[in-house]
Order: structure tokens, then C-alpha cells, then sequence
């Protein structure tokens, strides 16, 4: 008997000419922004999800003529000011490439794909005048018909997340997506479950296949975890705006706040870069080789060749995970945004044993600052003494220095092994938090002596999921899920 046909993934192409990170609306979202892609036209109707052991991270891409106001349909709950380091400048006519198409206008008989999944089940046309939906792979990526075709809207590529012990919630916010798709679109739900597809990966694409597939009835595709992750980093490194780093004198007055310029620095790692600023990649090209640090619940470090090839070449388990399990069991606070926020009120000197502590001053021959930490938790524990009682403030800001200084040390010492001089950032431990960015970065930069560079993205926690959205179900030849 012969093994039935399973259609294998495909890399779908996007088109991220004019791409535009859209503005938050709350502190809550900043790392779920959603991405306007003007000039993406091709019919595409699954979503995917990253399902890690804290978190489980969904993209999806939804029509529309104009970018909306807000990151996400379910995302943004209120608004407030956003913070320096998240929001977007504002792209200029003259950023836009000189090959960019025309400016977008939407034909009234397309309204109904805005904001809504467009699977290409639900128009059989083959004809422009019934839309894009009708057209086949092979013409939609011939030149003169895209040519053609710019005036038809494109769409926001949107992101949630949610809390992996929640996961009834996910599934429950994909249905709502699906049906709500379906009305939009004016079909029924069944026939809007035959056009739509599931790409799941993580550890959780194992574990939660059976409940996605039979919650949902549709199709559940699981793919790579690391082959998702690159696809990810590939993609949205060139997205403008998207990566950053922070200048040395933005790395010292966040990581060591009692200092005031001037004050020694790192050496720069270029003749002019901008002082106390974040510096975004505008004008992004492939940036390979690099190593991807993905921070998660644990850590996975991932050397990437000139070519996209990939290794996974170290890693750590403590993470996210450690940061949350421990001050889950130290501080009040029961999510990571409130530990993020304790931290921002605290003072690690109280808890950590500094160089200062135990030399009185520098230890210039060693190249330590008095303020460098010693020994993390060094001065809790006194023999003989009473035992003292130490704020969650305290606390949170020693731990998340501790776990992130670990985790640049152990980044910085892969990538001069690799002989890798640019490292990127992942993974929904940062969450664009200023003292993580900082700490990372002073590591990177202290043990190099500058020669390394330390890189973010503002969608970190979404490279996974944004790899297996970008892998499509190729149908030639048959169908099945695996």
C-alpha cells in the first residue's frame, strides 16, 4: 500500500516594500505592534502560532486599504502614552523606495476582505474584475500582472499572545477570527474552515495538536521550531524600523543611573553614532552571519551562516522561566509585566554584593567599577546576623540583572567562538524593557571590549510564529496535515 501524499511547507514571498510598524496604544502591546504591508497582494489565509512553555504567540494577516489605528483587534485595551523606546518615527515620502508602486486605492467591490482572513477557496474567479482571491500562485508572481494589480489593498500582518496555561483562550481567539472572517467574507463557517490552515510550532504544537485540530476543524500543520525561528529573524530584519540598538551613554545611564555623564565609556563602535538615543535599522539589508539569542521560558543560541544555514550551538535553562518562577515565589507579583515593573523601582545594591563593597572603590587593574556586581544576593546572607527583610523592588531588579547578565555572558562567549560580530536578541523575555536592553547590551559591549554589538527586535517574542506564518502548504499533488 502506498504512503498517502502530505503536502510539504513552502516559503511564501512577502512583500515589505513601504512596510510601516503601526503605533501602540498601550505599554501592554508594545511588543504586539502590528506590520501595514501596502504592496503584499497575494491571497493568504492561515494563521500560525508559536506555542512555548510560558507563552503561546499567534500571527495573522488580515486585508486592509488603509493601516489601522490600533497594534490588534483584541490587543489594545485602553490607551496610555507609549514609551520612548517602542514607538516609531514617522516615515517620510522620501523613505519610501523609488521603484515603490503608487499610492493605494481600494475598489468598492473588495470591501468586504478588509480586515478579514481571504482564503483563496472562497473566490473561484480567475478574472481581475472579482478580485485577487481567484488568482493562481503561478500569475500572481508574474511581473505585469503585479503591475496591474497595484491597486488592490494590502493588509496588516497582526500578532497576539497569550499565557500557555491559558491556551483555551487562544483557541478560543482563533474561532472568534475565523467566524467573524467568515461573516465579513459572506460565507458560511464551514466554508470558511476549508480555506483555512493552522502552522503551529513549539514545543506546544505536539502537545495541543489534538485540541487545536478538533476545537477549530481545521487543518493543523506543525512545523520546525528552529527552522521557524530563522525563517522569522530573516523576515523581519528587513522590516524598516524593526531592529535597534541602544548607543553606550543610553547603556550607562540605564544599567548605572547614579552616574552622570561625563563619565568613561565603552569605545564606540563607529565614528558618530547617536548619543543617549535608541538607533533603528531605517533602511535594513540581510545581516548575515549573526547569532539569534532567543530568549524564552529557557535560552536557545543559534549560529546562522552567510547562506541562512542554521545550528543550534548553545543554550541555557536560565530564562524567562527562572526570572518568573522566582520571583513568582519572592514579590506579590503574578505576571511579567508587574515583575518588569517592580524592577523598574529598585535598587540591586541592597541585595547584590558590588566590587565597591568589598574594594571600597574600582578595581581599575581588573577593569571593575565600583558598581559592578560582585556577587548577586551577596549581601542577604550575614553569618550571625539577624535575618533582614528586602523590598520585591529590590529583589526584582537583582534577579532580572542576574539572569540577563548571565545570559549576555554566555551569548557573548558563542559569539567569539563563531567569530560572530552581530547578535541578535529574541524571544518574549525582553518585552522592549529598557534595564533587560541595557544589561544585554553593556554585557555584550564590556566583554568584547566593543567589538560585538548587541541588536533587538521590536517583535522579538514573535520570530517563531512569524516563520511558520511565512511557510504556506504547498497542495500540488494531494493534501493532508501531519
Amino acid at each position: 500500500m502506498s504512503t498517502p501524499y502530505l503536502p510539504s511547507a513552502k516559503v511564501i514571498h512577502v512583500d515589505t516594500r513601504g512596510a510601516v510598524i503601526l503605533s501602540e496604544e498601550s505599554p501592554e502591546t508594545r511588543d504586539s505592534r502590528g506590520i501595514y504591508l501596502p504592496n503584499y497582494i497575494e491571497p493568504v489565509s492561515h494563521i500560525a502560532v508559536d506555542i512555548g512553555g510560558s507563552l503561546a504567540k499567534v500571527v495573522y494577516f488580515t486585508r486592509s486599504p488603509e493601516p489601522p489605528s490600533s497594534p490588534s483587534v483584541a490587543a489594545t485595551r485602553g490607551s496610555s502614552t507609549a514609551s520612548d523606546i517602542s514607538t516609531p518615527r514617522s516615515l517620510s515620502p522620501s523613505d519610501e523606495p523609488t521603484n515603490a508602486p503608487p499610492s493605494i486605492s481600494t475598489p468598492s467591490n473588495n470591501t468586504r476582505l478588509n480586515g478579514a482572513l481571504t482564503p483563496l477557496v472562497l473566490d473561484t474567479q480567475s478574472s481581475l474584475g472579482n478580485g485577487l482571491l481567484g488568482l493562481n500562485d503561478g500569475l500572481l508572481r508574474d511581473t505585469a500582472l503585479r503591475r496591474t494589480a497595484q491597486h488592490f489593498p494590502g493588509g496588516s500582518l497582526n500578532f497576539e499572545r497569550f499565557e500557555t496555561d491559558s491556551i483555551d483562550a487562544c483557541v478560543e481567539f482563533i474561532q472568534e477570527l475565523i467566524e467573524r472572517s467568515a461573516q465579513i467574507n459572506g460565507v458560511s463557517i464551514e466554508e470558511m474552515r476549508k480555506g483555512v490552515k493552522i502552522m503551529a510550532t513549539g514545543g506546544g504544537a505536539h502537545k495541543f495538536y489534538e485540541l487545536f485540530k478538533e476545537q477549530l476543524r481545521v487543518e493543523v500543520r506543525r512545523e520546525d521550531e528552529m527552522e521557524c525561528l530563522i525563517e522569522g529573524l530573516k523576515f523581519i530584519t528587513l522590516i524598516p524600523d524593526e531592529a535597534y540598538y541602544f548607543s553606550d551613554e543610553l547603556i550607562q545611564s540605564v544599567a548605572h543611573p547614579q552616574l552622570q555623564p561625563p563619565n568613561e565609556v565603552l569605545e564606540r563602535p563607529s565614528p558618530d553614532p547617536p548619543k543617549y538615543s535608541v538607533s533603528f535599522e531605517s533602511n535594513p539589508t540581510p545581516q548575515l552571519p549573526c547569532l539569534l539569542v532567543n530568549i524564552g521560558s529557557g535560552v536557545s543560541i543559534i549560529k546562522v551562516d552567510e547562506n541562512g544555514n542554521f545550528e543550534r550551538v548553545s543554550g541555557t535553562s536560565l530564562g524567562g522561566g527562572t526570572l518568573w518562577g522566582l520571583l513568582s515565589l519572592l514579590t506579590p507579583a503574578r505576571t511579567f509585566d508587574e515583575m518588569l515593573d517592580l524592577s523598574e523601582r529598585g535598587d540591586n545594591s541592597t541585595v547584590d554584593m558590588l566590587v565597591g563593597d568589598i574594594y571600597g572603590q574600582d578595581y581599575s587593574k581588573l577593569g571593575l567599577k565600583s558598581t559592578m556586581i560582585a556577587s548577586t544576593f551577596g549581601k542577604v546572607f550575614k553569618k550571625g546576623g539577624e535575618k533582614k527583610t528586602f523590598s520585591p523592588e529590590d529583589i526584582s531588579k537583582s534577579l532580572l540583572y542576574a539572569v540577563s547578565n548571565n545570559i549576555g555572558q554566555i551569548a557573548y562567549m558563542n559569539a567569539e567562538k563563531y567569530n560572530l560580530e552581530r547578535i541578535y536578541f529574541g524571544g518574549c523575555f525582553i518585552r522592549g524593557h529598557a534595564a533587560t536592553i541595557a544589561t544585554l547590551s553593556y554585557a555584550i559591549r564590556f566583554w568584547s571590549k566593543g567589538t560585538k554589538r548587541a541588536l533587538f527586535l521590536r517583535h522579538e517574542g514573535f520570530l517563531g510564529s512569524i516563520g511558520a506564518w511565512i511557510r504556506n502548504i504547498d497542495h500540488e499533488g494531494g493534501s493532508g496535515s501531519t
